[in-house]
């Protein structure tokens, strides 16, 4: 390769990679949508090919049934959980009042006791300050889900439409060969599968059974508590905890021990069992994904991606192992292999006569 090619190869090269990482970051607010739509094409890709190969449907009409049926079903259910979720909040920031008033009786109680009194003026202003601040934040949270649903809607579109020529333009800029690809596009397949039927059947169930033991114990807010219990089900380790604990010691500190007790006993049996349970089921049917990697994957996916960092934090995480324990077989392994062999060879040199007399009197013996 002459030096002019060199120039070009690395000069194209460095190109992509500056280009690659602007538009990266530029792309991080739309993230979610751009996820949210690789997932949903995951999910429905089969049907697309069903409609257009074997039906010989057109590929727009095909996309275009394929895509009310994934907003029939997937984003009119999340956009009107998340609307209901926003209008009790919206509520409350248009109605100080009606967390004012709560704090204060939760204060008194607190006072009542331990002697500590939170009502003071340093807490109530910053309790005060933090209306605004909370729909403001309410504010820009609604316009960049509004935004990311739109960008889900069209990026899936073309997606659907683009097909097999899509996968295997993707495929073919994968740096691996055909059998360790495809063990990895599987591998892709089933964790989305996983994550995006797994994490919301198991959101439902729990924060299902979470509302009925607050029907139970008297909780107010059912339907609200209920949501949040479901969404709390996404946080690895503490997971409902955050939202039963503070609702056990509220009963406890308004008189109400016998609910209190009663709730804790049966969020820390049924609720938490039932987690435990359902992680189960999914991993052994679906993708057997080492608890693990899911904790960390969360973690590191919200931090990265937000809320679909759910189902793509445990993807990247499991994908970067697969990539080492790829490269431990076919270097590191191979290498290992070469030199026992090389040492062997030399050990057992044939030209030696005496290292030939033992290894003929060894097979002699055997």
């Amino acid at each position: 390769m002459s030096v002019q090619e060199q120039y070009w190869r690395y000069a194209l090269i460095t190109i992509i990679l500056g280009l690659g990482v602007t538009i990266f970051f530029k792309a991080l607010p739309f993230m979610g949508g751009l996820l949210g739509a690789l997932t949903l094409y995951i999910l429905l890709r089969n049907q697309i090919f069903i409609l257009t190969e074997k039906h010989r449907v057109r590929k727009g009409f095909a996309a275009a049934i394929v895509l009310c049926e994934a907003i029939a079903c997937f984003l009119i259910p999340i956009s009107a959980i998340v609307w209901m979720i926003v209008n009790k909040l919206q509520g409350a920031n248009l109605h100080p009042n009606s967390i004012i008033e709560p704090a204060k009786h939760l204060a008194l109680m607190i006072e009542a006791k331990t002697g500590y009194n939170l009502l003071v003026t340093d807490n109530l202003v910053k309790l005060a300050s933090w209306l605004p601040r909370i729909g403001q934040t309410l504010m820009e949270w609604i316009s960049s889900f509004t935004v990311n649903i739109f960008v889900l809607i069209i990026v899936l579109y073309f997606m659907l439409t683009g097909g097999r020529k899509m996968e295997q333009y993707l495929y073919g800029l994968l740096p691996f060969n055909q059998q360790d690809g495809g063990e990895i596009l599987h591998k892709i397949k089933l964790i989305v599968q996983s994550n995006a039927i797994g994490i919301p059947l198991l959101a439902v169930i729990q924060g299902s059974i979470a509302t009925i033991g607050y029907w139970i114990f008297g909780v107010p807010n059912l339907l609200l508590f209920g949501l949040l219990t479901s969404f709390a089900t996404i946080i690895p380790i503490v997971g409902t905890m955050i939202v039963w604990v503070p609702l056990a010691i509220y009963l406890a500190m308004n008189g109400q021990w016998g609910h209190a007790i009663g709730l804790t006993a049966y969020s820390a049996i049924v609720v938490a069992q039932s987690d435990n349970l359902i992680r189960l089921f999914l991993q052994k049917k679906m993708a057997n994904i080492h608890p693990l990697i899911t904790i960390f994957g969360v973690v590191i996916g919200l931090s990265l991606f937000g809320f679909m960092g759910v189902i793509f934090g445990p993807l990247l995480l499991s994908i970067f192992m697969l990539c080492v324990n790829l490269f431990k077989i076919k270097y590191l392994d191979t290498n290992t292999t070469t030199e026992i062999t090389s040492q062997n060879s030399t050990q057992t040199d044939p030209s030696d006569p005496t290292l030939s007399d033992t290894a003929t009197s060894q097979d002699s013996i055997e």
